[in-house]
């Protein structure tokens, strides 16, 4: 894979995950968020709404920032195969991460 090809998936999946952290707001919660879609509403006045969308927008903007940090850093240090993995692995591994510390934290 060429470095361009590299960089416009970097540009493109940030411009991603920083559009869809600031796309949810309380608002729109109810229509975008999976899970909370699906609450009855004794479950959805039970659920930290306003300090999970907190928690949502920090994680997918650093999820954004680390993973260039990473990919920038191992294109320097290793070659661009070992370097698209370790892109793929900061993208993917933290999302399972997310959604536990999800449920246990923001549920009343």
């Amino acid at each position: 894979m060429c470095f361009v090809l590299l960089v416009i998936i970097l540009i493109c999946t940030n411009i991603f995950l920083v559009l869809v952290s600031q796309a949810v707001n309380k608002d729109n919660a109810d229509l975008l968020l999976s899970g909370y879609n699906t609450m009855s509403k004794a479950e959805k006045e039970n659920f930290k709404l306003d300090e999970y969308l907190v928690y949502f927008k920090k994680f997918f903007f650093q999820l954004a920032l680390y993973s260039s940090l990473a990919t920038i850093i191992s294109y320097v240090l290793f070659d661009e195969l070992t370097t698209t993995i370790i892109y793929a692995l900061t993208v993917c591994l933290p999302l399972p991460l997310f959604i536990y510390r999800s449920n246990k934290k923001f549920k009343k």
